[in-house]
């Protein structure tokens, strides 16, 4: 049952904090798209209940309190009268239904990601430090079928991801998951960072100067060994935002 439930604890204050300030920064940082892309985080063990962003409202404006509290085993979700958006809820929903490491599921369509989506070969290759963070860890899913309306479709991007931290979703977008908000949009933050540098190199014409697969590797180790990196980047946002948008967590 989709409802906007009333804050009971600390952490879930804080879980609801973190997601609405993952949506502002994503607004503030232009990887959006209108009111067509959605965030989820799992509040419950094993994965299935969780928070996700209402139906139509821009990210620069949601807030802590006005995210749905929803259950991936309720068929009747999309009954209620505040339901998600119906693509959200059949990938969110199938997401947390099928990967439970998925705590935190960022869904866009950033500009340069989408770019580098919308190409034959659209991996990220180990060019700098950046793009050798995902060095095996992207998944790719070359068989888009149009908006994702139906649980199967949910359960093939699922499959799709597998034990995958991202998914380039060709002719279509990204979605990124993580353990927390803090990962998960550092991840995203990051991923955008390196398709910018990946569509500017393809433009230049030039052949591009890939690390050595065991070059590649380390670094990308060295990212997932960089001690609390993404909670440090997430904690400096939110610190801006309290300063100058603290009604995110209202």
């Amino acid at each position: 049952m989709a409802t906007i439930v009333d804050i009971e604890s600390l952490d879930q204050a804080e879980q609801r904090a973190d997601l609405a300030a993952a949506f502002r920064w994503t607004a503030r940082l232009d990887m959006h798209e209108g009111v067509a892309n959605h965030f989820s985080l799992a509040v419950s063990d094993d994965g299935k209940r969780f928070l996700m962003n209402p139906d139509a409202r821009h990210f620069s404006r949601i807030k802590a309190s006005e995210l749905l509290l929803l259950d991936a085993d309720d068929p009747r979700t999309m009954e209620q009268p505040n339901a998600p958006d119906p693509t959200a809820w059949c990938i969110h929903g199938r997401i947390h239904a099928a990967l439970p490491h998925a705590r935190c599921v960022l869904h866009v369509h950033p500009k340069h990601a989408t770019v580098l989506a919308c190409l034959e070969d659209s991996r990220i290759l180990p060019i700098d430090q950046t793009t050798a963070r995902f060095f095996e860890r992207m998944a790719v899913d070359d068989d888009f079928t149009g908006m994702a309306l139906a649980d199967e479709e949910g359960d093939r991007l699922a499959a799709c991801l597998g034990d995958k931290s991202v998914l380039m979703m060709g002719n279509h977008g990204v979605m990124v998951v993580g353990e927390s908000v803090a990962q998960a949009f550092d991840t995203l933050f990051y991923l955008e960072r390196a398709a910018q540098t990946m569509v500017m190199a393809y433009m230049t014409g030039q052949p591009l100067r890939v690390l050595d697969d065991n070059i590649a590797r380390r670094t990308a180790e060295q990212w997932d060994n960089y001690p609390d990196i993404g909670e440090k980047h997430f904690a400096e946002l939110k610190r801006l935002l309290d300063e100058d948008d603290p009604d995110y967590r209202a």
